[in-house]
């Protein structure tokens, strides 16, 4: 694993975020596609409470706190529990770059770890590089489902008028 590979890569999906949730007012966020499907609100929530309660603070387990027991967590839970489409979209937003921000500033003091460090809980045993990795699959498991919210979109917007021109999405 190359560190420097994976922090320009969460360094690049954080630009590549921001570009996906610029323009986009509070209703436009709050949107869905369909019934069971998130909404850009709800996905910027999602990574914002990942960001904190997630990638960072267990890749912090793996590497430096061997003895404390990793917390649970409940992602999918959550969109309900703390009401995700409820938020203020600018202010999460706010929130999930200034928790990025603080994500890439520690990274860069951690660099030099041993991404073979071990951790095992009761989910089983993970690697500091298996976290790491994760973290930078999870941002592109999220722009890709950002692309396909503004898809919707841009299907609302432009209505009556068809986009199949585009090409079969």
């Amino acid at each position: 694993m190359k560190f420097e590979t994976l922090y320009q890569e969460l360094t690049q999906s954080t630009e590549m975020l921001g570009a996906l949730l610029a323009g986009i007012s509070q209703e436009e966020a709050q949107a869905k596609p369909s019934v069971g499907k998130w909404s850009i609100l709800e996905v910027t929530c999602h990574l914002y409470d990942e960001e904190r309660e997630d990638f960072r603070e267990h890749l912090d387990f793996i590497l430096h706190r061997q003895h404390e027991e990793w917390h649970p967590i409940a992602p999918t839970a959550w969109v309900k529990l703390r009401k995700y489409n409820q938020q203020n979209f600018n202010s999460m937003k706010k929130k999930f770059f200034k928790e990025r921000e603080k994500s890439l500033a520690w990274l860069k003091s951690i660099k030099n770890s041993d991404w073979n460090t071990k951790y095992k809980s009761k989910w089983g045993t993970m690697t500091a590089g298996d976290m790491l990795s994760a973290w930078v699959a999870h941002d592109n498991l999220h722009i890709r489902q950002l692309v396909e919210l503004r898809r919707f979109r841009i299907e609302k917007v432009t209505k009556p008028y068809k986009i199949r021109y585009a090409g079969e999405w």
